[in-house]
């Protein structure tokens, strides 16, 4: 293995054999078990919008989010749904079933990674935030063009983990130690009240926490994070002994979503949580932690760094 990192600001995860999941928080994390991992190289930030332009200014890349969408994929879609958008949250301004997403998230025409607010709004002072608004095959397209790749689930907790074996949080067992915030989260009741402890309301600039034990910011919060994996419950997949870069995950049809059978849009796990996780409803700033999403969805809250095998 070479001492120089591939690129700029990447470094080097090397690797061993941890235990994955968690018994302890949501089912879908269950259950722990051990997996081993190559080493390999990894963005200390996630992709930032200064970052994410330069690819579109040379290679004209348009996003899924600013393409029309296919009618063919969505059957039974109304008409004024097929157009180019992305998902926004918004607060209801009244107290919601917990249960309901749909109480806070907006299928918002013109939200893309360049308007990530939705019309009106800009990347005016945001060159270092996380770029947001990027669906799988964009994360994907960016990870080619930087001669890197995207990370499997495996290697994402590993790295998240940064050497801490079976800590709660990235960087330790409790959440604000001696009450400090040490990402950014939610702070308050999600979905209308935020206390703003930690600072920022959406995303912040990468990099404006503590790094974890390998030198990798923002592990926990700000934003979500692809990973390579079909999404299926970890009792349903046939373990390895080791992760590589084929997804554990399975066949996409796996991968599913039930409560939409008609629509066949595979989804991949997401990891890190974000800025809209919060204590009293989605506790997902673990490393641990792991969500569906699916692959043609691009919100305001999830975006994804790259790794470099060697």
């Amino acid at each position: 293995m070479s001492k120089n990192p591939p690129a700029r600001d990447m470094v080097w995860i090397p690797g061993g054999t941890f235990t994955m999941g968690s018994n302890d928080h949501y089912p879908e994390e269950a259950p722990a078990h051990a997996v081993t991992v190559d080493g390999f190289w990894m963005d200390q930030y996630t992709v930032t919008n200064a970052q994410f332009s330069r690819f579109v200014e040379e290679t004209n890349y348009v996003t899924s989010a600013e393409r029309v969408p296919n009618p063919e994929d969505y059957p039974g879609a109304k008409p004024e749904l097929l157009v180019p958008a992305s998902v926004v949250f918004r607060r209801p301004g009244y107290r919601v079933n917990l249960h309901d997403a749909y109480q806070w998230w907006t299928y918002l025409p013109g939200a893309n990674w360049r308007h990530p607010l939705g019309p009106g709004s800009s990347l005016r002072g945001l060159a270092k935030h996380p770029v947001v608004h990027v669906a799988f095959e964009d994360a994907c397209a960016y990870a080619t063009w930087a001669g890197k790749g995207l990370p499997t689930e495996a290697e994402w907790e590993f790295a998240a983990r940064g050497g801490l074996e079976g800590a709660a949080f990235v960087w330790g067992d409790e959440f604000e130690p001696d009450g400090q915030v040490l990402a950014n989260t939610w702070q308050g009741d999600f979905p209308n009240e935020n206390l703003l402890t930690d600072g920022y309301e959406w995303t912040a600039p990468v990099g404006s926490f503590p790094p974890n034990g390998y030198g990798l910011y923002d592990m926990a919060g700000n934003v979500w994070q692809w990973t390579i994996d079909w999404y299926q419950q970890h009792n349903e997949i046939e373990q390895t002994c080791c992760a590589n870069i084929n997804p554990r995950g399975g066949r996409p049809e796996k991968s599913y979503d039930p409560r939409t059978p008609n629509v066949k849009i595979p989804r991949r796990v997401m990891k890190g949580g974000s800025y809209l996780c919060a204590p009293n409803y989605c506790q997902r700033y673990r490393p641990a932690a792991r969500m569906a999403q699916a692959v043609d969805t691009s919100t305001c809250h999830l975006g994804f760094r790259c790794i470099v095998r060697k």
